[in-house]
């Protein structure tokens, strides 16, 4: 895995807003779609994700009978989900542009995991002093989750970004 580590030196190199944003919702889907199997597969309930997500807005009654959809708190849930995505796609971009982490895919990788690793820990240890019914989602499932959001949204970034002077992303990079 070629990581071009000699490269990563901070440059004034704005990101590609649009590929952040797009990249920031492919991993939301990734994510999602990860969270609900794997809440579904320990018994928490298919619908679990969406009511712990719609409860940031929704307040925590949202999470009354979290085995069952609702479609209320499954469209607050999308909405808050995947504007959440989006933002942090666009963080990520931040990062990944000045310091050259798109240079590669080993390294888009290994970033975009350390960034779905910090996302997790943000998520279930720092918010839940906000929304402390996060802390019941702690564990595995949901840092396997968090890691496949970070992979996915990096490595989606590099293949749809467009460096300076390209009229299109590249697909052969």
């Amino acid at each position: 895995m070629d990581l071009h580590m000699h490269s990563h030196q901070m440059t004034h190199r704005l990101p590609d807003w649009r590929a952040a944003a797009l990249a920031g919702l492919a991993g939301g889907v990734v994510f999602l779609v990860l969270a609900m199997l794997m809440a579904s597969l320990t018994g928490a309930g298919l619908w679990s994700p969406t009511h712990h997500i719609a409860a940031i807005v929704m307040g925590p009654g949202a999470l009354a009978a979290p085995a069952a959809f609702d479609f209320g708190v499954a469209l607050a849930a999308l909405a808050v989900h995947f504007a959440l995505a989006v933002a942090m796609g666009l963080l990520l971009g931040l990062v990944m542009a000045p310091f050259h982490f798109d240079s590669s895919w080993g390294m888009a990788s290994l970033v975009g995991a350390v960034f779905g690793l910090a996302v997790y820990l943000v998520n279930f240890y720092g918010m839940t002093a906000l929304y402390p019914w996060f802390a019941e989602l702690r564990g595995w499932p949901m840092l396997i989750a968090h890691l496949a959001f970070g992979v996915v949204t990096a490595d989606a970034y590099r293949q749809m970004e467009v460096d300076d002077g390209e009229d299109a992303p590249s697909l052969m990079r």
